[in-house]
């Protein structure tokens, strides 16, 4: 059978479409609208342009999915409608304007939900999990393959961005204000981790950029501490080569990627990681295997 999944994100709504079988699933089409929807925020409040957006981008993927005939469909946000004021007109009006059933998930299960997906693909038993989007952050630990803790904090890529920077990249007083806001508001146990999990759209710009700025292969997935460091020295120096190599990778994320990465460097030095490895599955394919499970359906492990 194939199944739609539609992620709801701060920054970003992403349109998956997955083939089922009883081996797992595997990914068959993917599609993204950079909605930039925590930039309609205000005063803590989603506008109506901001509203009427993410209607827009939920009809262009309807129109998608009735092109491949595709029935099922299962639609959530995370922190994009959690960390507003007005969840509930909010998603009355999007359900209204779009026939979509729209589920808003909190930060403990988006934690928990992109740890499970990470771990259709990686089966490592200790180490500590992030996933960082455009207005969270979601941060799972874990040991013996148990979850021993999973935390969600408002801060993200697009909402610092907003924050704390004036110009398209930050300067060094941008920088600052970064620093001093994850050292305030990002607070964990303090533990070594030698593997950290990345997973998201600021996690996968940050290994674009590894691969082009080390010439590491298509297939790779890991970024050691080293090359972690060498690419923050080089990024945040914030002069015209860096910001050529991140309009040539990763345009779209021009004025996010690097105060993405400073939460990102923040999280790696706080673990004391020696590696970084990035999932190619997060909280979209979490969030099938619960719905699929919940209907019965287990989904043991993906294809290959």
């Amino acid at each position: 059978m194939k199944q739609a999944v539609i992620d709801i994100g701060s920054n970003s709504v992403r349109l998956t479409l997955y083939r089922i079988n009883e081996q797992g699933f595997k990914i068959i089409f993917r599609e993204k609208i950079m909605a930039g929807l925590a930039g309609y925020v205000e005063n803590g409040a989603l506008s109506l342009e901001g509203i009427k957006c993410a209607c827009d981008a939920l009809n262009e993927f309807r129109q998608t999915l009735e092109f491949l005939d595709i029935q099922n469909v299962y639609v959530f946000a995370t922190a994009s409608l959690r960390n507003i004021s007005n969840t509930e007109q909010a998603i009355q009006k999007i359900e209204k304007d779009t026939g979509f059933s729209v589920e808003v998930i909190s930060g403990q299960q988006e934690a928990m939900l992109g740890y499970s997906g990470a771990m259709q693909v990686f089966h490592i038993s200790d180490g500590a999990f992030v996933d960082i989007g455009g207005a969270s952050s979601e941060v799972v630990i874990f040991e013996n393959g148990n979850i021993q803790k999973s935390m969600s904090f408002g801060v993200g890529s697009l909402s610092l961005y907003r924050r704390c920077v004036k110009n398209i990249v930050p300067g060094s007083g941008s920088m600052k204000r970064i620093e001093n806001i994850l050292e305030n508001e990002i607070v964990l146990p303090k533990e070594k981790y030698t593997s950290l999990i990345g997973v998201g759209g600021t996690v996968r710009g940050v290994l674009k950029l590894s691969k082009k700025v080390f010439h590491l292969p298509d297939d790779c997935h890991r970024i050691s501490a080293v090359q972690i460091e060498q690419l923050s020295d080089f990024l945040f120096q914030g002069d015209k080569t860096a910001i050529d190599l991140i309009l040539k990778t990763e345009p779209e994320r021009i004025h996010t990627i690097i105060p993405g990465f400073m939460i990102l460097k923040y999280l790696f030095d706080y673990f004391n990681a020696e590696e970084l490895i990035v999932s190619k599955y997060g909280v979209r394919e979490g969030y099938l295997c619960q719905k699929k499970q919940t209907n019965n359906i287990a989904i043991p492990k993906t294809e290959n």
